[in-house]
């Protein structure tokens, strides 16, 4: 009898555990679908803010240059050039000076920023590691999934083989960040953003209390080293 009762328990909490972890599996799915389906919607919100953006900041394809903006670009071609040990190419800088003093966005954060996502290598056919969104692709590390609304949003075209060059890729860069900052008026919320998404950096908030990630830190402590005063025509 004690032996039947022994059994039946042993069943019974077989059962009882079997339940417990499919109905933990079946909340831990229904958690993992409204990260998803949020992460969906901020970036639909995503999207809608940057058309709004974008369209009362008309981008130019075209970087309109003048004597002065130039001078000060070929200063910042050669900083980076020499700081890069050559990686950083010159005339890469002088398209990141003249794009950063259209939009008024420091080039050395751009520049900062470029390296993390590269590794300090400056790769132009940089490929990130898998993820469940896929593979980041060239400087700027954009994921395909993305790149393309980016693209259409800053008015530039978009093709794949577009992510590995090096011009497009800071232009890019320069274009996100730009609307990025004004959102958030914030180098911090901003860079977080870049590197997680706006869901990655209102879930990073939520768990840490700020949005002063690694990511955010490490760049505006290396930009600090240089020195850049914008120029208003």
């Amino acid at each position: 009898m004690k032996k039947f009762i022994f059994i039946s328990l042993i069943v019974f909490l077989s059962f009882v555990t079997g339940f417990l972890y499919v109905k933990n599996d079946q909340l831990h799915d229904t958690v993992k679908e409204k990260e998803q389906l949020n992460e969906v919607l901020l970036l639909n919100q995503e999207m809608k803010e940057m058309q709004v953006y974008f369209a009362k900041q008309p981008v130019s394809t075209e970087v309109a240059a003048n004597y002065n903006t130039w001078v000060r670009s070929n200063e910042l071609a050669e900083q980076l050039y020499e700081d890069s040990e050559g990686k950083f190419k010159k005339e890469w800088g002088l398209f990141l000076g003249e794009l950063a003093q259209q939009r008024d966005v420091d080039p050395f954060i751009v520049y900062e920023l470029l390296r993390t996502e590269t590794g300090g290598r400056f790769d132009p056919n940089a490929v990130g590691p898998e993820t469940r969104y896929g593979h980041a692709y060239g400087m700027g590390q954009f994921m395909k999934n993305t790149a393309p609304w980016m693209a259409e949003m800053a008015g530039l075209p978009y093709e794949e083989e577009l992510l590995f060059d090096p011009l497009y890729s800071i232009q890019l860069s320069v274009e996100y960040l730009s609307y990025l900052y004004s959102k958030y008026e914030n180098w911090d919320h901003a860079l977080t953003a870049y590197h997680r998404g706006m869901y990655g950096l209102e879930k990073y908030i939520a768990e840490n209390g700020h949005a002063e990630s690694w990511y955010a830190v490490e760049i505006q402590e290396n930009a600090e080293k240089f020195e850049w005063v914008a120029y208003n025509p």
